[in-house]
C-alpha cells in the first residue's frame, strides 16, 4: 500500500517528534507532508527524510514565530489532496488531518490532541495571560476554526487516541470513536540506568519544554516552600518567569542530551509531572530507568501512573496540593521491578505492533 505520513509542523521538538521518528522507522519510505520546516531548528537525521511543505512554509520568520499563522493553517492543509495515496497516516495535535483524499485512499488519525487552543480556548488564554480586548478579537476566529476543525474531522476514516483522556475529549468535540494505542517509548534505553537503592540521589526532577500548560511554576513554589531540591532540564519561553520563581534548591540544567538523560532520571528520588497533560512520555521514562512520578492526577498520567505502586498522584493544580504529596514521600515504597514491568507496556515495540495492526486490518476491511 502506498502510504504518505502528515505532520503539523516541524519547528520543534516534542512528544509529536518522538513519534513521527518511529512512524518514519516503520515506512521508511514514505513522504512526510508538514506545514512548515526548519531543518536548523530539528536534528539533522531529519534532512534524510522526504520532507514535502505547503506554501506557508514561506511566509516571513514562520519558522520561529508560527503562532501568529495560525488562523492561515486550515486554509494551508485543505489545499492539500492526497488522493493518489492507499493510506494517509496524519499524527496531529494542530489542523493537518484537515487534508483532502478521495474516495479510495484510507485516512487514519493518530491523534495526539483534538486542537488545544481551539477547543480549550478558555483554559489557553487563562495560562497565556492573553489581554481581554484580545481575547474579543479572538472569538469570532475561534468559533470559526472550530466549524472547520469538527468538518475536518467528519473526513477522517479512524481516529486512535494516544490516552484515555484523548480519547474522552474526541468523542466530546468531534463525536467520533477511537482506540487508544499508547505513544511509544523506549524503556530499554532506560531500564539500563537503573541504579541500586543507595545511589538515588536526593533531588526531584523535571524534564519538559518550559511552556506555561507544563505547571512548572507549581513544582518549584512546592520545592522553595518545603527546602527541596529540584532540578529542572529543558528550555522554553517560558525561562525567564521561572527563574525569577525559582529559589536556592531549584536548579535549571537546560537542555539535558539525550546519553544523559537516563542516567539523570534513574538517580533522582522521584519525577515530577505537574501539569494537565495529554499522556507524557517522560513519566514513562523515568518509571523504566526505575523511579517512581509525583504527577497531577489528571488527563494522560490517570494511563501511566497507578498510586502506590508506580507513584503518587496530587489532586489539585495547586501548590499545595503538590507539597503535601511531596512532604509524605518515600521513595523507598515503590519497588524498581514493579515500577519497570508497568513501563514495558508502553515500549516502541508494542506500539509498533498495535499500530502496523490497526493499519494493516483497517487498509483489507475497505479493500
Amino acid at each position: 500500500m502506498k502510504l504518505a505520513l502528515v505532520h503539523d509542523w516541524l519547528n520543534q521538538i516534542g512528544g509529536a517528534e518522538d513519534v513521527l521518528m518511529e512512524l518514519v522507522k516503520m515506512y521508511p519510505d514514505s513522504p512526510i507532508y508538514t506545514s512548515i520546516y526548519a531543518p536548523e531548528l530539528m536534528p539533522t537525521i531529519y534532512r534524510s527524510w522526504d520532507i514535502r511543505t505547503l506554501w506557508i512554509d514561506r511566509l516571513p520568520a514562520i519558522h520561529r514565530y508560527h503562532q501568529p499563522y495560525l488562523p492561515f493553517y486550515p486554509w494551508a492543509w485543505s489545499g492539500l489532496d492526497l488522493s493518489d495515496y492507499g493510506v494517509i497516516l496524519s499524527n496531529k495535535s494542530g489542523f493537518c488531518h484537515g487534508i483532502h483524499a478521495g474516495p479510495e485512499t484510507l485516512h487514519i488519525c493518530y491523534c495526539l490532541a483534538p486542537t488545544r487552543y481551539v477547543w480549550q480556548f478558555e483554559s489557553y488564554i487563562a495560562r497565556e495571560g492573553i489581554g481581554r480586548a484580545i481575547e474579543i478579537a479572538l472569538r469570532p476566529l475561534i468559533a470559526a476554526l472550530r466549524h472547520w476543525d469538527y468538518e475536518a474531522a467528519q473526513r477522517v476514516d479512524h481516529f486512535i487516541a494516544i490516552s484515555s483522556e484523548i480519547q474522552a475529549r474526541i468523542q466530546q468535540f468531534y463525536h467520533r470513536e477511537s482506540v487508544v494505542i499508547y505513544p511509544p517509548v523506549e524503556t530499554e534505553r532506560f531500564a539500563t540506568a537503573r541504579v541500586q537503592p543507595e545511589q538515588v540521589e536526593d533531588y526531584y526532577l523535571i524534564v519538559s519544554r518550559l511552556i506555561p500548560y507544563k505547571r512548572i511554576d507549581l513544582a518549584i513554589q512546592a520545592a522553595n516552600r518545603l527546602g527541596v531540591r529540584l532540578k529542572i532540564g529543558g528550555r522554553g519561553r517560558d525561562l525567564d518567569r521561572l527563574k525569577a520563581l525559582a529559589g536556592e534548591t531549584v536548579e535549571f540544567l537546560g537542555y539535558v542530551p539525550d546519553d544523559q538523560l537516563p542516567s539523570l532520571m534513574a538517580r533522582c528520588r522521584a519525577f515530577l509531572f505537574p501539569g494537565l497533560e495529554d499522556f507524557g512520555i517522560t513519566p514513562v521514562q523515568a518509571q523504566a530507568a526505575g523511579r517512581p512520578v509525583i504527577a497531577f492526577g489528571g488527563g494522560g498520567a490517570l494511563d501511566t501512573v497507578i498510586p502506590a505502586q508506580t507513584g503518587e498522584l496530587f489532586q489539585e493544580l495547586t501548590v499545595d496540593s503538590l507539597s503535601a504529596v511531596i512532604d509524605d514521600f518515600d521513595p523507598t515504597r515503590y519497588d524498581v521491578d514493579r515500577l519497570q514491568a508497568h513501563a514495558r507496556r508502553f515500549d516502541v515495540t508494542v506500539f509498533q505492533s498495535a499500530l502496523a495492526l490497526f493499519i494493516t486490518q483497517a487498509y483489507l476491511a475497505r479493500a
